[in-house]
């Protein structure tokens, strides 16, 4: 705040970051800076992310604020997403995951910032049909709860998107899928600040879903992408083993 220079700090995992209070640094300012290190931050010095972390507040009661915003590494080869827009199958992209995947594979953009809108516009896609794949991510579990310890914070967040999943599935049509998971443990309760290494959930609905099926611990998380490849395209994918067939019954 004296200095006007923003805060640059890297984590354990391959993210360098770009924190700046918006009062002191503009948002379009700060995303530049995150723009020039992602050139930057190439070749030996390679990270997987460069991360815009905008903050508000004042004497030591700072807040991350919905702003923040991610410059990845373009995937290294095709993904799902490439291969189901190269299908002629349509992609939506809910929260930062047009970020994750550098817009790439996605046909239509949602850029939702929080929980309460990224689960209304997974109703919304639900409910109107649109896009074959629907990939949703719901950022304030890991920015606002997980990363900051707050363990009520988390259990209050776990409670609201439990109450909005009975109209989710209710708007489940013949043959729709609904998959819940996580890309890592973010637990609050750990000493740490930063993700943690537990295994993730993977709940599984639908009109066709076995009910009361487990499908054990999985070799990788890449299973998931394979099923999901399977399913809309009748194909396997070269990664993962789709486990499609476990849990579809006619």
């Amino acid at each position: 705040m004296r200095t006007g220079s923003p805060i640059v700090y890297t984590s354990a995992d391959s993210v360098f970051q770009v924190a700046a209070h918006e009062e002191v640094i503009p948002l379009a300012e700060l995303y530049r800076i995150c723009e020039t290190a992602r050139e930057m931050l190439h070749g030996d010095d390679l990270v997987g992310r460069v991360i815009a972390r905008p903050f508000l507040g004042s004497n030591g009661n700072y807040t991350r604020t919905e702003n923040r915003r991610d410059y990845a590494i373009e995937p290294t080869k095709d993904t799902i997403l490439d291969a189901l827009t190269a299908e002629g199958l349509e992609t939506v992209g809910v929260g930062k995951i047009e970020d994750i995947f550098c817009k790439r594979g996605i046909t239509t953009v949602d850029h939702t910032k929080n929980n309460t809108t990224g689960t209304a516009a997974a109703q919304r896609f639900i409910d109107s049909g649109e896009g074959s794949f629907v990939f949703v991510n719901l950022v304030d579990f890991d920015m606002l709860y997980g990363h900051r310890n707050d363990v009520e914070g988390y259990g209050k967040a776990l409670e609201t998107f439990d109450t909005a999943l009975p109209a989710l599935r209710a708007g489940l049509k013949e043959g729709d899928i609904l998959m819940i998971t996580a890309d890592h443990g973010c637990d609050p309760t750990t000493p740490s600040t930063d993700h943690s290494r537990e295994y993730i959930p993977l709940l599984i609905t639908g009109t066709h879903v076995r009910k009361g099926h487990c499908i054990g611990t999985r070799d990788t998380f890449a299973d998931i992408g394979a099923t999901v490849y399977e399913y809309l395209t009748g194909k396997q994918w070269r990664e993962g083993s789709s486990f499609l067939r476990e849990i579809w019954e006619d």
